[in-house]
């Protein structure tokens, strides 16, 4: 019966990656005095990572909600945003609306260009804390707006606020020292983590290009974690395609067309030569990127341009 539910039966992998981090977390956490600071340090770790594979999950189900009935993503999304410890609802505006509708333009508020660092390794590593605060007010107004515009929409996001913070004071009370260390900690290493995917999947590319638009990483481990994030290209061209199908996508419509230095199959060795050797901040014809002055690059607003009927696909589980 609950495979009957799943769209696709891929999303097995997204559940068991979700199970995976509540396993290493609250061991953790509920062990917090039972276990040596050997295992704690290892579920740690594990946490944190798999915090990061889970906001990749979240990035993927508020384009593609995983089940067929609307009340079981509904569900899913409380779930999610116990796991991210942040309303996955407050997804929508910056990533669904601002980022992808507005890619790299101004009114795209998570573009790479906010960031502009000398050593690139800061643009990478800090893109995450430049931006936070500007995306927390788009979603305050973009909140403001649904609350007219789609109430299904704020009422839900409302109700995610207050589950989430409801969540952390219980937490924090049963035991602050580990609600930090295996909560509080991996969650915000999650969100810094898919935050900083803008920087590496889209700094020097060409965002008015048909295919140039994105880094793409293929290394099949790689995507296996991360449920095929590393096929951006594909993501940003058919944003509501089931992330399973990438791959495919990838191979048959964007591949033959992209610029190679695009089509990586390793994220680290990029990682590597874009932020330690030789670390220089380059375009992906290996030029140095050219902004447009720093005191001209504001944002703008983007929210004008949302329709909430027109767009209602955009929403996350209540569209």
């Amino acid at each position: 019966m609950f495979t009957k539910q799943l769209n696709y039966k891929a999303d097995y992998q997204s559940l068991g990656i979700v199970l995976a981090y509540l396993i290493f977390a609250y061991v953790g956490f509920f062990f917090f005095n039972q276990l040596s600071w050997t295992v704690l340090s290892i579920l740690f770790v594990l946490a944190c990572f798999f915090s990061f594979f889970c906001a990749c999950i979240i990035h993927n189900t508020i384009h593609s909600p995983i089940f067929k009935k609307k009340s079981w993503n509904i569900i899913f999304q409380y779930i999610l945003t116990f796991v991210h410890g942040y309303p996955v609802s407050a997804f929508v505006p910056g990533h669904n609306f601002s980022h992808h509708k507005e890619n790299q333009t101004q009114k795209d508020w998570t573009r790479a260009s906010r960031v502009r660092f000398k050593w690139n390794i800061l643009n990478q590593t800090l893109f995450f804390f430049v931006t936070a605060k500007s995306l927390m007010e788009a979603e305050w107004a973009f909140a403001k707006k649904m609350k007219t515009d789609n109430p299904r929409w704020y009422k839900q996001y409302r109700r995610e606020v207050f589950f989430v913070n409801a969540t952390k004071i219980i937490l924090l009370l049963i035991n602050w020292k580990a609600m930090i260390l295996f909560v509080f900690i991996p969650q915000v290493y999650g969100s810094w983590g898919l935050f900083g995917t803008n920087v590496f999947q889209h700094d020097g590319c060409d965002h008015e290009h048909k295919y140039n638009h994105s880094r793409n990483f293929k290394s099949p481990i790689l995507n296996f974690f991360m449920c095929n994030n590393g096929y951006h290209g594909a993501h940003h061209m058919r944003p509501n395609l089931h992330w399973s199908l990438y791959p495919a996508f990838h191979e048959k419509e964007i591949a033959p067309y992209i610029h190679p230095n695009l089509d990586r199959h390793s994220l680290f060795a990029y990682l590597w030569e874009a932020n330690v050797y030789p670390g220089k901040r380059v375009d992906y014809l290996g030029n140095p990127i050219q902004f447009i002055p720093v005191e001209k690059d504001k944002n703008e607003n983007w929210l004008i341009n949302v329709d909430a009927k027109r767009d209602h696909e955009d929403l996350g589980a209540v569209s």
